[in-house]
């Protein structure tokens, strides 16, 4: 039986570190879980949360060069009205620019830019006294 990301298995907690816990699987080869995916919860004791010799489900998230990463909290996704009562995080959804904004944008980028090289100009050739200016 091959690992294949995505999918979910059942395994066996091995050993408990301070980073994560690994987990032997069906086929014989151990995982990873890293603390950050152990709980949605912010994780400061794994053992809080973990036992040895305990079974859990997790899902293969990754397999590279032989390391395999897992996650608990994927494996186990929160139920549907829990995820409705959270606020909507609108942060990280962006909306594309209109060309006439990015034309705008850079237009005013540009004007303020020169506004403050001009002001630089002035300020470096006053301290000067009039020596070494233009």
């Amino acid at each position: 039986m091959s690992i294949e990301v995505g999918s979910i298995v059942e395994g066996k907690v091995t050993g408990i570190t301070n980073f994560g816990a690994f987990v032997e699987l069906a086929n014989g080869k151990t995982g990873l879980v890293h603390i950050s995916e152990v709980a949605d919860a912010y994780v400061k004791d794994i053992n809080e949360y973990l036992k040895t010799e305990e079974v859990v489900k997790v899902k293969v998230i990754n397999v590279n060069d032989g390391k395999i990463g897992l996650s608990i909290k994927q494996a186990n996704p929160k139920p549907a009205t829990e995820q409705t009562h959270r606020p909507q995080n609108n942060r990280n959804k962006r909306r594309a620019p209109s060309p006439i904004d990015f034309e705008d944008r850079l237009t005013r980028f540009l004007k303020d830019s020169d506004e403050r090289q001009t002001a630089l100009k002035k300020s470096q050739d006053s301290k000067r006294g009039g020596r070494g200016a233009r």
